[in-house]
């Protein structure tokens, strides 16, 4: 199930749009047992990516990678104020379209024993132009969202 997380982060993110700036950021809510582990991983359940390329960076072909810490609650939800940027892009409207993107993800939640529990991960996001070089790294991001068999 993890695949299909970061399988469905993998995919370039192509449309026009663009974020406010950052607010304050908020706390993060309690943490659980950090030893605790889930059976299952969260699944995204979004068909289609939420995140929109700021249009005067994808005019520039400008591109890049942003990491987030989501939480993700019981209920599959993320819960806006615990989202952080784990790794900036260098790019603040990168890293703010990712932000207001990942308020629209839903998740089927991470479990325990079969019984649903809030999760925090990191959730890559990258912003490709289709007419802008390959980043270094990026030949790794092909074959990991090919999965196991090449496809």
């Amino acid at each position: 199930m993890f695949r299909s997380v970061l399988s469905s982060a993998l995919i370039a993110v192509l449309v026009a749009g663009c974020g406010k700036a950052d607010a304050p950021p908020p706390r993060m809510p309690p943490a659980r047992d950090p030893g605790l582990r889930p059976d299952e991983l969260p699944a995204l359940v979004n068909a289609e990516l939420p995140f929109r390329y700021p249009a005067a960076l994808y005019a520039r072909k400008v591109q890049g990678n942003v990491t987030l810490k989501l939480f993700i609650d019981r209920d599959g939800r993320v819960l806006p104020d615990s989202t952080r940027i784990d790794e900036p892009s260098g790019f603040p409207a990168l890293d703010t379209a990712a932000i207001k993107g990942s308020q629209e993800l839903h998740f089927v939640p991470a479990k325990l024993h079969g019984e649903a529990i809030p999760i925090s991960l990191l959730f890559p996001v990258y912003f490709r132009h289709p007419e802008a070089r390959p980043l270094p790294g990026d030949t790794i991001l092909r074959s990991a969202s090919r999965g196991p068999d090449g496809v």
